[in-house]
């Protein structure tokens, strides 16, 4: 997806954003050429596109059903379990491990399970491309009997510790307990993708690993793209002063895969199991809930929250209407322009775009900080980190119900 968005994006200089005018701007206005901000479809246009959708989502579940109902019900599974076609396993809840991966992250954490549920050392463990999920029925119920195993302590004993001396004074935060620091895109990355339960402590220092940045933790090893964000998004942060960051930024390496390799288990792909469902987006229903109180959104599957992110909303004379919507066109970049309330507003390359009614969207934000701090910025959009703004993107889609609330 980052490929497609730096081909339509264009790469602007920073001399020649500033002679564009950076960001929002917004001037006086002459009133006749006041206007409201106009939808990028009618409103029967909108209607038909999020019926032909759910139709679409329709017939998709039909076949997932007639599927399963088709299978002898004496061979089903005792849970729900699912089979990924790109890897060729399954994953199911008989260990907890499906919503376990569905509500932490999904591929973008853990990638896809490259084994079976297996017994490794006396325990249920199954390998995923950047992790090891881990059985352990005796903390307690679901989801605390998941969890993830100290894969980079186990692939760092195969190819020994990368050289790098623990420098205290280097990094924002020093870990004594491993002696490193951790700083930077990691750092960020660390604290707001599951911090020390998801990825464990630093075990080296950032090092140059076949000319790219890296970090290894306990439970996982992290890799800096910085090729992932485009210039005009690097110019933003310069501009701006605060950072930015994209989905793809920092990658989780692949070392559940290697480690799994290394240990001598079989990851080729295995039948799909007699009563599984082939991984699909219509197997749970999709809706996201926005909290204008709280400047708050929440993303389920069915009951299960499975992403959440702040948010910066419309400001007074520019409120963000509540009401039950539904995502009826998106963009992964658009210019956004428009004049009302005596202002104007050109705004390029504005990311991740996703309208829910009218003119109002879901959508990335590089002008602004303030998510979540309770300051609305907008005039009437959903504003959302660049990052948060692309994975909604990738995992919503037209006919996606959006409740707005107080």
């Amino acid at each position: 997806m980052s490929s497609r968005l730096v081909k339509i994006a264009t790469l602007v200089t920073l001399p020649l954003v500033l002679i564009l005018v950076i960001a929002v701007w917004t001037r006086p206005v002459d009133a006749r050429e006041v206007h409201d901000f106009a939808p990028p479809l009618s409103e029967s246009m909108s209607q038909a596109s999020v019926a032909a959708a759910n139709a679409r989502s329709a017939v998709d579940r039909a076949l997932i059903g007639r599927e399963l109902g088709l299978t002898n019900p004496l061979v089903l599974p005792a849970v729900q379990t699912i089979y990924f076609e790109q890897t060729g396993h399954h994953l199911s809840n008989r260990s907890g491990f499906l919503d376990y991966w569905r509500a932490n992250g999904q591929t973008v954490i853990f990638g896809y399970p490259v084994s079976e549920e297996i017994v490794e050392n006396g325990r249920i463990v199954q390998y995923f491309e950047r992790a090891r999920f881990e059985y352990h029925p005796a903390q307690g119920a679901a989801p605390a009997q998941v969890r993830l195993g100290l894969i980079g302590h186990e692939i760092l004993a195969y190819q020994g510790m990368p050289a790098g001396i623990p420098d205290p004074q280097n990094g924002a935060r020093y870990f004594p307990e491993t002696q490193h620091s951790l700083w930077g895109e990691f750092l960020k990355y660390w604290e707001r993708r599951g911090g020390l339960d998801r990825f464990g402590y630093p075990l080296s220092e950032v090092v140059d690993e076949n000319g790219r940045q890296v970090q290894y933790f306990e439970r996982a090893k992290m890799e800096y793209h910085p090729e992932d964000m485009i210039g005009f998004f690097r110019s933003m942060e310069r501009y701006n002063g605060f950072n930015l960051d994209t989905l793809f930024e920092v990658r989780l390496g692949d070392i559940g895969r290697r480690l799994a390799l290394l240990r001598g288990f079989d990851i080729a792909p295995v039948a799909q199991l007699a009563g599984s469902a082939v991984w699909h987006p219509a197997i749970w229903q999709r809706h996201i809930d926005v909290d204008l109180s709280n400047q708050w959104l929440t993303a389920y599957e069915g009951d299960l929250v499975v992403y959440q992110a702040p948010i910066a909303t419309g400001r007074d004379g520019f409120n963000t209407p509540t009401g039950e919507y539904a995502i009826y066109y998106r963009l992964p970049m658009q210019s956004m322009s428009g004049c009302a309330g005596g202002e104007c507003w050109d705004v390029p390359n504005v990311p991740w775009v996703q309208y829910v009614v009218g003119g109002v969207a879901l959508h990335g934000t590089y002008w602004h900080d303030a998510h979540g701090s309770g300051v609305r910025m907008s005039h009437g959009c959903i504003n959302l980190r660049i990052d948060d703004a692309q994975w909604l993107y990738e995992w919503a889609d037209i006919g996606t119900t959006v409740s707005i609330h107080y």
